[in-house]
């Protein structure tokens, strides 16, 4: 009997016994991350109505320390129970195959960004490997309740995801932290990291290729930091988060003189304290654009990309964010960046795309499960 059969198995049993209606289950990554939005509609939870019963499932339970907050390991049987008995379930990632969401039982699906480049799901039937569509349509058709930042996610995911239940449009739980006062925690987060408080922060955050390849991250990082400095004055940090698929790649080139966060649960933080961040093609742009704060797009492989990887929702030149090609253009870019036409752009692309992002997305989801429970 394969682990498969025997999570199926275990889900079914669990499933015969009561639901606790006030209970609500939070997953992240599979088990492998707190963060995200079900980090934050969790701390909004445990803050504001203490009267649920909040529980996480980790790989790593003893990793975390976390107030008001019960922590069970991932796909052991105390996990099998208290999801199976959770009256609301919440994640970010699509469920193994195992899960069968209960007839009273509210499942909402986060997804895991406000706003996506790449395409996703049934519009990337062409790269996405065969297991996982089949895992992304048993899980679409759980859902209670999916979240949306903005119209234009909406529209994707009507047209992407195998679902054809409520897309409420809330705003993204994680995107509340970058719109709110967070002086106290941009202060937590920097001493954590050990930066001082005269460095400014560049966060260096490209997305992964399929081949695990790191050619394409071959940004200069010195002669970004000199931009930088002639641009803005004073001194860089720069910090670098690869997609989690590249935990355990060994770092070379000039990647290897910044600080590598990679391992950094909650990217959010990192975006928090961040004064600059470079990207290519991750959806942390859309993230950061919120801050207003300056966003580059080093993509010196994307013929490449779009022809190997993935097709894209936008034209690069439909972003309001500044490309550069090569290294030989990071002095240019950088020196002739306009800060008010770049607000201006900003401006204009959040409200070609519809945002619903006010800061409360959190109060506007408990809102949402809480009438979905009414009801």
């Amino acid at each position: 009997m394969d682990k498969v059969t025997i999570y199926s198995l275990l889900a079914y049993i669990f499933n015969y016994l009561p639901m606790k209606k006030s209970k609500i289950f939070f997953l992240g990554y599979y088990g492998c991350q707190y963060g995200c939005n079900p980090k934050y509609l969790s701390e909004y939870i445990v803050r504001n109505h203490p009267e649920w019963d909040v529980v996480w499932g980790f790989t790593q339970p003893e990793k975390y320390e976390i107030v008001g907050v019960r922590k069970v390991r991932y796909l052991s049987l105390r996990f099998f129970y208290e999801l199976c008995t959770s009256g609301v379930f919440v994640t970010n990632y699509r469920m193994p195959k195992f899960y069968r969401r209960r007839t009273r039982q509210t499942y909402i699906q986060t997804w895991h960004s406000s706003l996506r480049l790449k395409t996703i799901e049934a519009d990337a039937l062409d790269t996405a490997p065969a297991h996982y569509i089949e895992m992304a349509k048993n899980d679409s058709r759980q859902i209670s309740m999916l979240l949306s930042g903005c119209q234009k996610s909406t529209d994707i995911f009507r047209q992407a995801f195998w679902y054809d239940g409520a897309i409420v449009p809330t705003g993204t739980p994680r995107i509340d932290v970058l719109m709110q006062n967070n002086g106290q925690l941009k202060t937590k987060v920097r001493q954590r990291l050990g930066i001082d408080d005269e460095s400014h922060v560049v966060l260096y955050a490209p997305t992964f290729r399929e081949n695990h390849r790191l050619d394409a991250y071959n940004l200069d990082i010195g002669l970004l930091c000199q931009s930088l400095k002639s641009r803005w004055g004073g001194s860089w940090k720069v910090l670098l988060r690869l997609h989690p698929h590249l935990m355990n790649i060994p770092l070379e080139g000039t990647l290897l003189s910044c600080q590598d966060v990679t391992a950094y649960d909650d990217p959010q933080e990192l975006l928090l304290i961040s004064d600059v961040l470079v990207t290519d093609y991750s959806g942390l742009m859309f993230d950061f654009a919120i801050t207003r704060r300056p966003c580059f797009l080093y993509v010196p492989d994307l013929t490449t990309y779009l022809n190997k990887e993935r097709r894209l929702y936008f034209q690069l030149e439909e972003l309001p964010f500044p490309q550069i090609a090569s290294n030989q253009e990071i002095d240019s870019t950088v020196g002739q960046f306009d800060n008010q036409q770049y607000l201006q752009d900003i401006d204009t692309f959040l409200k070609k795309t519809g945002t619903f992002e006010t800061g409360n997305a959190c109060e506007e989801v408990y809102r949402c499960i809480s009438e979905h429970l009414s009801t």
